[in-house]
């Protein structure tokens, strides 16, 4: 049997994408496209650029939003209302596999570069067009961002604690729009290699965020009933949640099925609970989640989270400490299986996560976070 090392390759290697993008859903489905090998010419604005370049100065004078979202890209600076810079755009797009906009609604179209025109004048061109609430119906003019997706999509509505709404601390509508444009283009790659065609991908982020409240949808369309937020949990399920320790710290602990809930109540000395009706189904333990909330937190108080995790552990039920950024950034379990690469700014290298889905013969690229306008007079003479 061989033992060699496979061959390290990029598999979007020769794809070349254009970015018309701000902010984190473009620019994130596009870095994601330049990790695995794409040339990716990010478009902006002279002068100002991707307004996440100016949210902070902490990476050696570069926001902490436009380093995560855009190295391995090219940043072009071209003046989209002036003919000449549009006709350098145009000639990029003749060679291009893909385009990725989200502009604000109606940006495309009156530049002459709607998704139809742009379908018609290159057909194998992959067109994938991100808005807020994608065209028709009485909200498709307006701006978009997470906050407000999110609000309009309900999923602030079941986060937090009842009475205290809350924005999930991740941007899940931005970062999910992100990975739908991402995968479908993907698709749409694989299409073309049949069909010869490319393909207009309209995406909405309140499409995304209804797509991911489905559990909560399906518990009112068919039950009736709105979830009640309770903060670290989910509606759906207990007990599931965050129970400090005596040493100070926080243990998370889940039961997702019935089997797992008989474990639980076990390893904490209560097993009668597990055969009390009160208790029987997840529903029944959703609707005693106060009481059970107290039992498990009375048990948790008295041990340290050391032994939560192990006496955990041994029973076969999921648990995890709660962590602070800081506590991520220096994760062992990241740290060991390799998780950390190099990328090059302008102020010298900084660690950057990898890839998080890669094959294991696919190299990914370790790229360097564009200046404004970095690579224009470049693209200028190669495009003309």
């Amino acid at each position: 049997m061989s033992t060699r090392p496979p061959i390290r390759r990029r598999p979007l290697d020769g794809i070349t994408v254009v970015g018309l993008e701000q902010a984190i859903s473009a620019p994130l489905c596009t870095r994601h496209l330049a990790d695995l090998g794409a040339r990716v010419i990010k478009v902006e604005n002279p002068g100002f650029g991707d307004s996440t370049r100016h949210y902070d100065t902490v990476v050696g004078g570069m926001s902490a939003h436009f380093v995560w979202l855009n190295h391995g890209k090219e940043s072009v600076t071209l003046d989209l209302k002036a003919e000449a810079d549009l006709g350098v755009l145009n000639r990029i797009l003749q060679t291009a596999d893909v385009i990725v906009s989200n502009l604000a609604p109606g940006a495309l179209g009156r530049l002459g570069l709607g998704t139809d025109e742009l379908a018609q004048r290159f057909p194998r061109l992959i067109i994938v067009d991100i808005s807020g609430y994608g065209t028709g119906g009485p909200l498709d003019h307006k701006r978009a961002y997470d906050l407000l997706i999110q609000s309009e999509g309900g999923s602030c509505a079941i986060t937090g604690t009842p009475g205290h709404p809350a924005k999930p601390g991740i941007p899940a509508a931005d970062i999910g729009t992100a990975l739908y444009a991402y995968s479908s283009i993907l698709a749409a790659l694989y299409d073309r290699e049949k069909t010869g065609r490319g393909a207009i991908i309209p995406i909405a982020m309140l499409d995304t965020v209804a797509e991911m409240m489905g559990f909560a949808l399906n518990g009112y369309l068919h039950g009736g009933t709105e979830p009640e937020p309770v903060g670290m949990g989910s509606p759906m399920i207990a007990p599931y949640g965050a129970y400090p320790t005596a040493d100070g710290q926080t243990a998370v602990l889940g039961t997702t099925n019935d089997r797992e809930w008989s474990r639980l109540a076990t390893m904490i000395g209560r097993s009668e609970l597990a055969d009390d009706p009160r208790y029987a189904h997840n529903d029944d333990r959703v609707r005693e989640r106060a009481a059970l909330d107290a039992v498990v937190g009375e048990w948790c108080a008295q041990r340290s989270l050391a032994d939560i995790q192990k006496l955990a552990d041994e029973a076969g039920i999921g648990n995890s400490r709660l962590n602070t950024v800081a506590d991520l950034a220096q994760h062992p379990q990241l740290a060991e299986r390799g998780r950390w690469r190099d990328i090059g700014t302008p102020s010298g290298p900084v660690p950057a996560l990898k890839h998080p889905a890669l094959a294991r013969d696919w190299e990914v690229r370790s790229g360097w976070v564009p200046a404004l306008g970095e690579h224009t007079e470049a693209v200028r003479a190669e495009f003309g």
